[in-house]
C-alpha cells in the first residue's frame, strides 16, 4: 500500500507541470465543444468545481478500498481506469487523467456518465443535486 501511494504521489508531482485549472466559463466551452449539451453544461461545472476545483492535475484518495480518483473528474482507478498502464472500464491509464488535455477525461467521463448518470460522483449528489443556480453558463457563450 506505501508503495502504491508513494506511486501516486510520484505522478501527482510530475504532471503537476502541465496542470491547469481551468475557469468556469473555459470547462464549460470545452464540454459544450466536446459535444455535451447546453441543458447539462451546470451539471458538469458543478460536479468539476466541487471533485477538483477545475484543476486536472488532482489525484485524491487513498479512499477507504484503497482506491484513487484522478483528474478533473476525479475518475476511481478502481473502476475506470489503471496507475501505469491501460486498464478498467475506460481502457485508459490513469496518468493520461491528470494533465491539461481533458480529451481523455472527457471521453472517461462519458463512459462512467453513460452508466450511472451524475449520480456516480458523490460530489455531484451532495453539492449540486437540486441546486444548479450558482453554476449556470449562459455568460459564458
Amino acid at each position: 500500500m506505501k508503495l502504491l501511494v508513494a506511486l501516486v504521489l510520484s505522478v501527482a508531482l510530475i504532471s503537476s507541470a502541465s496542470a491547469k485549472v481551468y475557469t468556469k466559463c473555459e470547462f464549460a466551452r470545452i464540454m459544450y465543444d466536446s459535444g455535451y449539451p447546453m441543458e447539462h453544461l451546470p451539471d458538469w461545472v458543478c460536479l468539476a468545481i466541487h471533485e477538483s476545483a477545475l484543476n486536472s492535475n488532482v489525484v485524491g484518495g487513498p479512499n477507504t478500498n484503497g482506491s484513487f480518483d484522478w483528474g478533473i473528474f476525479q475518475i476511481n482507478d478502481g473502476y475506470w481506469c489503471k496507475v501505469g498502464y491501460v486498464g478498467n472500464d475506460c481502457n485508459m491509464d490513469c496518468n493520461k487523467l491528470v494533465d491539461d488535455d481533458l480529451t481523455d477525461d472527457i471521453a472517461c467521463s462519458k463512459i462512467v456518465y453513460a452508466r450511472h448518470g451524475f449520480t456516480a460522483w458523490n460530489a455531484w449528489k451532495s453539492k449540486c443535486q437540486g441546486s444548479l443556480d450558482a453554476y449556470q453558463v449562459t455568460e459564458c457563450f
